[in-house]
């Protein structure tokens, strides 16, 4: 078989090279809101040549963990990092880059204005992956953390409007025009009592 005409699988040299492992877990906060832990490990899984032109054995390149405390209206009222994997001595001083966002609400345009805050020269590279990945997380885990108790569409659970802000026209599956946007709605205005 040529190449050309194999699937990407087929392609793949079974052995690995690098790996980027992100893992975000929620927990619930003692006191009000969650806290969102992020991490992110980069691996060289290979004997390599650094940048120096030296040959080295396989490493850890970066580990960064980011925590943040997330309150109910999904404002940041915390945020901390470590960095127990780095590849330069210097890199714990964009720690101190996330301090910008602390009071920031993860809402639409939070991306864009973490990329500009924190992004490029202004901060970490990774540390700015890591907290884009964490956001949606933070999201799912707070909503998560509300339904652990039943949800009522009237009282301060979840309102329609945040519905709508975090859910509507966010995929395919809840497109506005779509049958469970439209059934989501119309049970969170009251219509399926």
């Amino acid at each position: 078989m040529e190449v050309e005409t194999m699937g990407l699988m087929e392609r793949m040299e079974k052995e690995r090279v690098h790996s980027r492992n992100i893992e975000i877990v929620t927990c619930l906060s003692k006191g009000k809101g969650v806290i969102v832990q992020g991490s992110l490990k980069d691996d060289r899984l290979q004997r390599h040549y650094n940048i120096e032109g030296r040959r080295v054995d396989p490493f850890t390149v970066h580990h960064m963990i980011i925590r943040m405390l997330v309150n109910d209206k999904l404002v940041i009222e915390d945020i901390e990092a470590e960095m127990p994997g780095i590849p330069r001595e210097e890199c714990p001083e964009t720690i101190k880059s996330l301090e910008r966002i602390k009071g920031w609400k993860i809402a639409p345009g939070f991306t864009e204005r973490v990329k500009e805050a924190i992004g490029g020269t202004a901060g970490c590279a990774h540390l700015t992956a890591l907290l884009l990945a964490m956001a949606p997380a933070a999201v799912q885990g707070s909503w998560s953390c509300r339904s652990l108790r039943p949800i009522t569409p009237s009282g301060d659970d979840v309102s329609p409007r945040q519905m709508e802000q975090y859910l509507i026209d966010t995929c395919w599956v809840w497109r506005r025009d779509g049958d469970r946007a439209k059934a989501l709605m119309k049970m969170m205005k009251g219509g399926n009592k």
